[in-house]
């Protein structure tokens, strides 16, 4: 009865306007190249099995969310990304914050801190302070945290490579304030994989930094049970110009490598698989977004279930932080990114987000400002308190539109997990560069649109405006590195070196065996012993990473 109906609807009302008003152009697709037909109807569904496919929220295969009343019980953590200069200015700034109503704090630090370099080393020179905080020693976490008391926050740590050593500073200050490490809550990335696909920061070759990864899984799993033991992370990888099916894959493809490395190292499944949680980006396509991520979740819960036989209800759930895509805001008339942010904001609540961080309209431009920063704020708030849309769960579900979208992601996206099973994995998969290469082609591809105005951006090849050189922009002030480097002398004239020195012996020689490396990194934070110097212990042991130069 809908075909007939809709073939007359075709074949009159349709065409009759067709006649006299063509449309915008001859086919439509979404940014990961999906065609976009032009009415979805029941027949698009055909054979859809709501039980099977969408079911019930905090159920399997928890497609409409993984809490059964989703934002009518909690609304998702307000976490604005945030650090910069010193640990006494980045303490500044999350204070500022939890006094504007943010819940969660989440932690930008440094190049040389990501890479594991003091701030007195010759590669950290003109980079400390510039993208995050610096953070050299436990006196400097110890800072950032000063007033904030962490049994009463929940903290995001994006850092990768020397992720045991922050999460380490981070329970030896908590320790500090009395609080047990039972009772911390957050998140740190610790996602590895994802730096050599699309990022850069690593510092050790794959096998080994997989063994720090895993290692903080057990650790955790023991000592702080609460926390979030890696945010595998598709951020990046959208950054770096993937497509949105792209993102899904290759990141859940990370995740079963990191679930499998887990057990390999005898860990039992629904003992850690539990606290994983994931890291994706929110971009401009409204509808493949939110497809996007409920797709995502029903692959998780069924990889979890089927392939790696989980029975525990919670492993099967992917919990998830979304943040607005940074790769969209445009220098150039940058008030536009207020807008382009809500709805970025806006598709991962509608997409059922566990945690949201909203970039800044100048960031395109500099670290954003005070003000800045307080409306990617209340863009979040407002969402949440004025707009309804977090009174019902997953209120787009039932689309025709959105759940063949959803379909259709997710199939693609398993098409590319499976390319990559074929080639022994994903870790064989970033060695041989196939993710990087698939990741550039996209790139050049979306470029090549953009120039060719086949991809408007508005006010960089479309509705463009003379302009005056924006002002006010915050700007890090150079002589904080100076400042830093005293710290670090004074640092070194002060504490007991041979506790230090006794300490680096410790990780040394849990490096060259078996013993999981978080209790060795902890007592040598504790002696405060510098990121530098544990890393390079590490280097010693473990070597560098260099990536094949044909990749």
């Amino acid at each position: 009865m809908i075909k007939e109906a809709r073939e007359k609807w075709e074949q009159g009302t349709l065409a009759k306007t067709l006649n006299r008003f063509p449309e915008r152009q001859a086919e439509f697709t979404t940014d990961s190249g999906i065609p976009i037909k032009r009415l979805y109807t029941p027949e698009d569904l055909e054979g859809w099995d709501y039980l099977n496919e969408l079911g019930f929220p905090g159920e399997y295969p928890y497609t409409r969310g993984v809490q059964p009343t989703m934002y009518r019980g909690r609304l998702w953590t307000m976490r604005q990304y945030a650090g910069f200069g010193t640990a006494q200015e980045t303490n500044e700034r999350f204070r500022f914050l939890l006094e504007q109503g943010q819940t969660g704090l989440s932690v930008a630090f440094d190049l040389p801190t990501q890479i594991g370099y003091d701030s007195d080393h010759q590669l950290a020179e003109g980079e400390v302070g510039r993208v995050g905080v610096a953070i050299d020693s436990l006196e400097d976490m110890e800072v950032v945290f000063d007033g904030i008391p962490l049994d009463k926050v929940s903290t995001s740590m994006t850092i990768n490579a020397p992720a045991a050593i922050l999460l380490a500073m981070y329970q030896a200050v908590g320790e500090k304030q009395g609080v047990e490490p039972s009772k911390l809550k957050g998140t740190v990335q610790n996602d590895i994989l994802k730096e050599y696909v699309a990022r850069g920061t690593y510092i050790f070759p794959p096998e080994p930094s997989m063994r720090l990864v895993t290692d903080i899984f057990e650790y955790c799993s023991k000592t702080i049970p609460s926390w979030n033991t890696i945010s595998i992370s598709g951020y990046h990888i959208r950054e770096a110009g993937s497509t949105a099916v792209q993102e899904v894959a290759f990141t859940l493809a990370n995740g079963i490598a990191y679930v499998q490395a887990a057990i390999d190292k005898g860990l039992d499944v629904d003992e850690f698989a539990g606290r994983l949680s994931f890291f994706f980006n929110s971009h401009v396509n409204f509808f493949e977004e939110i497809a996007k991520f409920r797709a995502a979740r029903r692959l998780w819960a069924r990889i979890m279930k089927e392939r790696f036989k989980a029975k525990n209800p919670r492993s099967h759930r992917l919990r998830f932080h979304t943040q607005t895509a940074g790769s969209s805001l445009t220098a150039q008339q940058p008030d536009n990114n207020i807008i382009r942010t809500t709805l970025q904001a806006l598709a991962a609540v509608l997409g059922g987000t566990q945690s949201l961080h909203t970039n800044s309209r100048d960031e395109a431009l500099a670290l954003p400002t005070e003000e800045s920063v307080r409306i990617a704020l209340r863009t979040q708030q407002i969402i949440a308190y004025e707009s309804g849309v977090a009174d019902t769960i997953d209120p787009l579900a039932g689309s025709y539109f959105i759940e063949k979208l959803t379909d259709e992601i997710e199939a693609r996206a398993m098409e590319y997990i499976e390319k990559i099973d074929d080639m022994g994995g994903a870790v064989k998969a970033i060695e041989n560069g196939f993710m990087q290469r698939e990741i550039q082609e996209s790139a050049y591809r979306y470029q090549k649109a953009v120039e060719s105005k086949q991809k408007m951006v508005v006010g960089v090849n479309c509705f463009q405006v003379e302009e005056e050189q924006p002002k006010n922009l915050l700007r890090v002030n150079p002589a904080i590195a100076e400042a830093q480097k005293e710290r670090l002398r004074s640092l070194r004239a002060r504490r007991d070196e041979r506790a230090v020195a006794s300490a680096l012996k410790g990780i040394e020689a849990a490096a060259k065996g078996e013993d999981n490396l978080i209790p060795p990194i902890l007592e040598a934070v504790k002696a405060y012993a510098t990121i530098g110097e544990i890393c390079d212990v590490l280097r010693d042991v473990f070597g560098v990473y260099r990536p094949a130069q044909d990749i």
